[in-house]
């Protein structure tokens, strides 16, 4: 059914039928009925998002404009944009959705209502709004009867920019103006272009309020005490904050203001490869009718999802709204962290399961932001890469990395939060050497880190990281703790840890 509202304000002076806050049947019906993709065995709708199966960083631009210019950490990855430019594309996407069939999602960012900002999604495609419905905070029937967005997104992943004609760099782009509060994503399918829009754009608001925006997951246990989870994609953020014995504040996006941590989203949006009932349990639930896989191969007969499968690409993915997980925090919001966790996907296999890091320690590993990309996590990424992503996420940071960087010490220093390094990538060898390290081997180790089970444990440094590594965790065989015990080839290790830290060293100096 057809909704009388209009796209006037967004600059769409006419629209085909235009469908706003449709229901999750609504929008899946849709989405069926056009075509866009099919039911799995769970109810879950399976889309493909195209040539573009991961985030298209070279393709993304702020505006240059008068009011943020000064403030913004200009160079690749913020990219600027002419507004002139802007202007442009602006309309060539506003005609080319004139009088198309459109789906509006209308909700909220940022789960502390002194920090929340209002947003539109206006889609092209019906499965794309129910992304949006499962990853923003979702208003309640009383909010939307008023509603007036503060931002507004245009996403029209059909139609494609010139790059010749309209000043940009390929036939994909994604491009924010601050001062029009307006997010322009064009010319690929991948949803988390949309969802990531939107960090950067907080990632630029809340700093100027005093509050910390993170890449991270969050997590509270019965005693109200609050762990973080930094990381970049892949390294298990999602999964390791999905825990039965706490509640799930959120996966991938928090504040940290004066009363404490708070969802920046509504849903979340896991890694669905190699999934499995045992190992995630409550993700493997969560993929249930109203949420979305990108990207999986599902068998035509069965409608059976295969996890196992990268015939596609290996950041295939699931988004679902934050209370599929049985025993999330509702609210969204938590007091403040008691244990923060770093954590790093080491494709080379020389960082240890788990180290405590000294304050000094901490603010390097923070600015630096050391992980490994995974093929499929990006355009390009066919092998597993070393990559330094300042505050464990560059690629959506729009101001200069020491600004996070001294808010997290001032916050770190005035709570006396503890701060882990966590290795969830490879033991014993690189990839295609060693082996991935355990999943309930890193659930043990933090567990500890949280319930005090070091408390009364032996610290011992390693002689190339300087990293303080415990001798003994409950549930974790010894052997495994420190890396170069685990390695065949002693040497090897000492060759490959070593070229590591050079690396590691001269990312430190760019910081001072």
């Amino acid at each position: 059914m057809s909704d009388p509202f209009d796209l006037r304000a967004a600059g769409i002076p006419s629209a085909g039928p235009l469908h706003r806050n449709l229901t999750p049947a609504g929008l899946v019906e849709a989405a069926l009925r056009r075509g866009e993709g099919i039911l799995t065995d769970t109810g879950a709708f399976a889309a493909f998002t195209g040539a573009r199966t991961g985030r298209s960083p070279k393709d993304k631009f702020l505006v240059r404009e008068a009011s943020v210019e000064p403030h913004i950490h200009w160079g690749p990855v913020n990219q600027p944009m002419a507004p002139a430019v802007f202007a442009r594309l602006a309309d060539l996407v506003r005609a080319y959705l004139q009088n198309r069939e459109l789906f509006v999602f209308d909700g909220h960012a940022a789960a502390d209502p002194k920090h929340r900002i209002h947003l539109r999604v206006v889609s092209e495609k019906a499965w794309h709004n129910l992304f949006a419905r499962c990853l923003f905070l979702r208003p309640t029937p009383e909010e939307l009867e008023n509603f007036q967005p503060d931002w507004t997104i245009l996403h029209a992943p059909n139609f494609h920019p010139d790059p010749a004609r309209d000043g940009v760099r390929s036939e994909v782009v994604v491009a924010i103006s601050f001062e029009q509060k307006l997010v322009i994503a064009a010319g690929a399918g991948y949803a988390g272009e949309v969802k990531k829009s939107i960090f950067t754009i907080l990632n630029y608001l809340l700093p100027m309020k005093g509050v910390l925006s993170m890449h991270c997951s969050a997590n509270v246990g019965a005693a109200g005490d609050v762990a973080l989870f930094f990381g970049l994609s892949g390294t298990g953020k999602t999964t390791l904050s999905a825990d039965a014995e706490r509640r799930l504040i959120g996966d991938d996006e928090h504040g940290w203001g004066d009363d404490g941590v708070f969802n920046i989203e509504g849903g979340c949006y896991a890694k669905t490869i190699r999934l499995s009932k045992a190992g995630e349990p409550q993700i493997w639930n969560a993929i249930r009718f109203g949420s979305v896989l990108e990207n999986v191969p599902v068998d035509p007969e069965t409608r059976t999802p295969d996890f196992n499968s990268e015939v596609i690409t290996e950041n295939t993915r699931a988004a679902y709204p934050v209370d599929f997980i049985p025993n999330c925090e509702l609210s969204g919001m938590g007091g403040h962290p008691q244990t923060i966790f770093f954590l790093t996907c080491d494709a080379f296999g020389v960082l240890p399961p788990i180290a405590k890091l000294t304050p000094d320690q901490a603010m390097q590993h923070f600015l630096c932001g050391y992980t490994a990309k995974l093929a499929g996590t990006e355009t390009g990424i066919t092998q597993p890469e070393a990559t330094f992503s300042t505050c464990f996420g560059a690629p959506f940071m729009p101001l200069p990395p020491k600004v996070y960087g001294n808010m997290l010490k001032e916050k770190m220093t005035r709570w006396n939060v503890p701060v882990y390094l966590v290795n969830t990538g490879w033991s014993g060898g690189g990839v295609g050497v060693g082996n991935r390290m355990k999943l309930a081997w890193t659930r043990a180790l933090l567990k500890a880190a949280m319930t005090g089970g070091f408390d009364n444990v032996t610290f011992t440094a390693d002689p190339i990281f300087g990293l303080n590594i415990p001798e003994k965790c409950d549930g974790v065989p010894d052997g495994v703790l420190h890396p170069r015990a685990t390695w065949n080839d002693p040497a090897a290790y000492d060759a490959a840890a070593n070229k590591l830290k050079v690396l590691f060293e001269a990312e430190v100096k760019k910081y001072g």
